[in-house]
């Protein structure tokens, strides 16, 4: 059965990936949860559709991706997300979250799997990801993560480390570079053992 994944799903895709699955896990996990929709012709069209809108927006030559690398080297990218008293988070931030909110605010085209996240982030804290906008430019992205209520300062947020490759200071942006900070309340994708789980079942 083809779907539409409107989220990152582990083993299975990535958001926007039209994708064949067994039809149990589809109905059983995937459509309940709204976390995919069935592959219509006409969905499947919108999803080209806006897929070439956005690769109006991407870098072609080397001066477009510096000039892009510029702008994303001034952004903070924000994501305010539900958490446990420990700082773990209920779901996780990924490449797509991040791709897509660099597209929301910046309206910068970058792909989702050129961006240097070894998995997906499961705690507060703040973070530098790298991102690749074209062949050899590259540019580190403040991002923050913060628990939703607003609780802590952005301050006293951990710096986040990801497995086997702990980002840069974030003081690594230029303290006189403007930045250009963004807010989203993000909705996080399931764990990925969740959706383990159900494709077993199914």
């Amino acid at each position: 059965m083809q779907v539409i994944l409107l989220a990152d799903i582990d083993k299975t895709g990535l958001k926007g990936e039209v994708v064949e699955v067994n039809r149990g896990f589809a109905r059983n996990f995937l459509l309940p949860r709204r976390l995919a929709e069935v592959a219509t012709p006409g969905a499947i069209a919108a999803v080209k559709r806006r897929e070439a809108q956005q690769a109006q927006f991407e870098a072609r030559t080397v001066e477009q991706a510096t000039d892009a690398a510029s702008v994303l080297g001034r952004t903070v990218l924000r994501f305010e997300v539900k958490a446990g008293p420990s700082g773990v988070l209920f779901g996780s931030v990924t490449t797509t979250d991040v791709a897509d909110e660099i597209w929301r605010t910046r309206k910068i085209r970058v792909d989702r799997r050129k961006i240097d996240l070894e998995e997906p982030i499961k705690r507060i804290g703040r973070y530098m990801v790298e991102v690749e906008v074209f062949d050899d430019v590259r540019v580190k992205v403040k991002t923050i993560v913060a628990p939703q209520g607003g609780l802590v300062s952005d301050e006293e947020l951990p710096e986040g480390g990801f497995v086997e490759a702990p980002p840069a200071p974030v003081a690594a942006v230029a303290a006189d570079a403007p930045v250009a900070e963004t807010a989203v309340v993000a909705d996080v994708a399931e764990p990925a053992d969740v959706a383990e789980d159900a494709a077993a079942d199914a």
